[in-house]
């Protein structure tokens, strides 16, 4: 038996997935729900997981799976109670198997990845070309790109977790809230969303575990700005 929010948390993350493939975010679902806090919305997703209606995918805070839906709904929609999977699960880049396989055809494009990208502390700066990635053309437009192996956790809540494939456009400017390559000191480079703050350039993190980073408008170098992601299971 589901409490009242418990149900509709469930069918708010149901309806969403089936609409774009993609789960709603934290902020997303404490807005639908009408609550002040996102512990709210973390204690009724534990709650749901316990009961066995949906699953969250390891080591991705965002990805979650529709296990069942309580009988009376799901006799609404055909499916009773039995489990079923929908054909996307991912927490930012919606892809079915056939997109994939499609995506692997002739009509893909090759983008060399360039290395490993901090999404937390940041590592080595850009390394050199490694392999080719086979993109979408409608993912990247006109332009130079190049894609970028996430390491860390600190940009889960934009739907960017550990293992991605970061698809950059090359760029030395950006928009303000663009998610960026970011060269620190011409040393270290990190993924981060950019903010301009009069003089000084902020790198803010989508983890509340990570603080934002404020350096001088000299010491920050704009390397690239994200445009889609590749996510493999």
């Amino acid at each position: 038996m589901l409490t009242r929010k418990q149900l509709d948390l469930l069918m708010f993350i149901h309806e969403r997935l089936k609409e774009s493939g993609v789960p709603p975010s934290f902020e997303e679902m404490k807005e639908a729900l009408d609550l002040k806090s996102k512990s709210g919305i973390h204690r009724l997703i534990t709650a749901l997981e316990e009961r066995g209606f949906i699953r969250r995918l390891p080591h991705r805070a965002r990805a979650l799976e529709i296990l069942k839906l309580p009988d009376s709904v799901g006799a609404r929609g055909g499916n009773g109670g039995k489990r079923f999977s929908p054909s996307v699960i991912e927490g930012s880049l919606g892809q079915n198997k056939s997109h994939q396989q499609d995506v692997a055809g002739d009509m893909a494009i090759a983008v060399p990845v360039m290395g490993r990208i901090a999404a937390g502390t940041p590592i080595s700066a850009i390394q050199d070309h490694t392999r080719n990635v086979q993109v979408p053309p409608e993912m990247i437009g006109s332009g130079d790109h190049f894609a970028l192996e996430v390491r860390g956790d600190s940009m889960i809540e934009a739907g960017i977790f550990d293992g991605d494939l970061a698809v950059l456009r090359r760029s030395d400017t950006a928009h303000n809230g663009d998610i960026v390559v970011a060269l620190v000191d011409d040393e270290e480079a990190t993924l981060k969303r950019l903010r301009r703050k009069g003089q000084s350039v902020a790198l803010e993190a989508a983890n509340p575990d990570y603080e934002t980073r404020i350096f001088g408008p000299d010491r920050v170098k704009v390397q690239g700005c994200l445009v889609g992601l590749i996510r493999h299971y």
